[in-house]
């Protein structure tokens, strides 16, 4: 009788099992579909069900892990085939004190813990669990085969489990659920880094403004530092060359009978050499003055100015015959003192180098070069050689001889720091005897 009355559980569960439904027998024979089986159950798991889901869409390419923690290997076995196919790192511990100690080293996205284990039960493992500051928030999802009421999901809940299954388990709904949390996972240790990353992009740039802040105030003192030099050196220099040509005009004036012309001649290169260096002195100054001055941005109508400057050389040599084309209506935005001090020297580089041409021309035009407003003062006297032509604006560096076209070579220098300061870029062409052009734009005055 008893060999009979157990033949029909056989053959139901060999005929479940052939459906593919997955069904695994207890110890006491009932069919627990779903591919988890309790205390002392044999794992039977059909490939159709532990086949995996497609993952979802992770928030990172890093996999987290999962721990999975059950004293029967069986069961272990079935979710890791549940959820293999999620991509992730499953980690499986046979006790409570085996995923106490994974917890030690590791951090997890979620915890499927069982209720019932020798030992420890799911219960302490999780109060321990909940103890620990760094897996205080780890989600736990209890799973059990032996609770038919609300008693145990009661008490799982109050240690702080996320949620609460009794097997048998469908492996849709657990996969499902893992899915969740394995993005949450993923999302947050992506915030943490994004949060990590802002923090540090945040004191860098505290750093960098507290450099910057220490770098500005170093150079204003160095400026501040450096005008003081300047002033001094010139005063200490303009003392012995005052006296240097006054004691060879004093020679002159009271032993010039004595000396021949070739004596006088020396003299008068002594006293020439003491003017140009008091006019060199006066140049470096001017050019650092250029460089501090403040700006004082409104429009101003650089036609007009050219047409000033134009006269005032008229002035200084009416004799000359210079054919002048300046284009009217040319109005920028800067400061009119330094682009009024740029034009002086531009157009009277073009006037002192076209001094040796019969028939002189200089043009102050505009022209658009990128869709940019680009001026330009051409001549065509001297020019240069353009193998030479990143001296051109380099102080004291001359492409001529003194002797030809006087001058200090400050003139170029100046014109640069004065475009510069304005946010704008200066160039030169030109061609030896052929004449010369020099090109600049206006952009945004800068302090």
């Amino acid at each position: 009788m008893s060999g009979g009355g157990s033949a029909p559980g056989r053959r139901d569960a060999e005929t479940q099992r052939r459906r593919g439904t997955g069904a695994i027998a207890d110890a006491a024979g009932e069919a627990l579909p779903g591919g988890v089986v309790g205390q002392g159950a044999t794992a039977l798991v059909d490939p159709a069900i532990a086949a995996p889901l497609r993952p979802a869409d992770p928030a990172s390419t890093d996999p987290v892990n999962i721990l999975l923690v059950d004293d029967q290997p069986a069961n272990l076995l079935a979710l890791e085939a549940m959820l293999q196919g999620l991509g992730q790192n499953l980690i499986k511990a046979e006790s409570g004190r085996e995923a106490l100690k994974w917890l030690l080293t590791h951090d997890f996205a979620v915890i499927l813990l069982d209720v019932k284990m020798p030992g420890m039960d799911g219960f302490e493992t999780a109060a321990m669990i909940r103890e620990r500051d760094k897996s205080r928030d780890t989600p736990i999802i209890f799973l059990t085969a032996g609770d038919k009421g609300h008693t145990d999901a009661v008490r799982g809940y109050a240690v702080g489990a996320v949620d609460y299954l009794v097997k048998p388990v469908v492996p849709e709904i657990v996969r499902s659920k893992v899915v969740v949390f394995v993005e949450l996972a993923k999302r947050t240790e992506q915030l943490r880094r994004q949060t990590d990353l802002l923090r540090r992009s945040e004191h860098e740039a505290r750093e960098l403004a507290e450099a910057r802040a220490e770098l500005v105030a170093d150079l204003e003192h160095k400026n501040r530092e450096l005008e003081s030099f300047s002033y001094a050196v010139s005063h200490d220099l303009r003392a012995p060359l005052r006296r240097i040509e006054s004691f060879s005009r004093a020679v002159v004036d009271t032993q010039g009978k004595r000396l021949d012309a070739e004596g006088r001649q020396y003299l008068e290169r002594v006293g020439e050499a003491s003017r140009q260096m008091g006019q060199l002195i006066d140049d470096v100054l001017y050019l650092a003055r250029v460089s501090r001055a403040e700006l004082r941005q409104h429009d101003v109508d650089l036609s007009a100015v050219a047409v000033a400057v134009i006269e005032r050389l008229r002035e200084t040599d009416p004799a000359r015959e210079v054919d002048v084309r300046i284009r009217p209506g040319m109005i920028v935005s800067g400061d009119g003192q330094l682009l009024r001090i740029a034009l002086e020297n531009l157009l009277g580089n073009a006037w002192k180098f076209t001094v040796r041409e019969p028939s002189p021309r200089i043009e102050f035009g505009q022209a658009q070069v990128a869709g940019e407003p680009t001026y330009y003062v051409r001549d065509n006297g001297a020019g240069f050689d353009m193998t030479y032509v990143d001296k051109l604006f380099t102080p004291f560096q001359r492409l001529h001889l003194g002797s030809e076209f006087p001058g200090s070579g400050v003139g170029l220098a100046t014109v640069q720091r004065i475009i510069h300061r304005h946010a704008g870029r200066v160039w030169a062409e030109g061609l030896t005897g052929q004449g010369a052009t020099f090109h600049f734009t206006i952009g945004r005055a800068r302090a």
